[in-house]
C-alpha cells in the first residue's frame, strides 16, 4: 500500500541501520567505562551519569554509564571471566 499510494519504496540494504550485537553493545559501554576511568581515576560512577564517547564511525554517542556499571556489579556472578578481568583492570570494585 505504501508503495502504490505514497510511492515509498523499501530501504535498500545500504540504507538500513546496522544492527549491533550484545557483544558490540558491551564493548561500547566498556569503552565508555575505560574513558571515565582514565579521566577520573576510579569507577565510582553516579547511577545517573551519562558518558559521551566518539565511536569508530566518528559519531558521538551517549552511554548511561552509571546504570551500566551498577548492572555489571549486580551481574558479577554471570559475567564471563574475560569481562570480569577487563573491568577489574580498569579499577572496578565488585563490592
Amino acid at each position: 500500500m505504501c508503495e502504490q499510494v505514497l510511492g515509498i519504496e523499501p530501504a535498500s540494504e545500504d540504507e538500513k541501520p546496522k544492527r549491533r550485537t550484545q557483544a558490540d553493545k558491551w564493548a561500547l559501554n566498556y569503552e565508555a567505562a575505560r574513558q571515565f576511568y582514565e579521566r577520573e581515576g576510579h569507577l565510582q560512577v553516579p547511577r545517573k551519569h551519562v558518558e559521551r564517547i566518539v565511536g569508530e564511525d566518528q559519531e558521538e554517542r551517549e552511554h548511561k554509564l552509571g546504570a551500566w556499571i551498577g548492572n555489571q556489579r549486580s551481574r558479577a556472578a554471570t559475567l564471563t571471566p574475560e569481562r570480569m578481568e577487563q573491568l577489574s583492570a580498569i579499577g572496578m570494585r565488585w563490592s
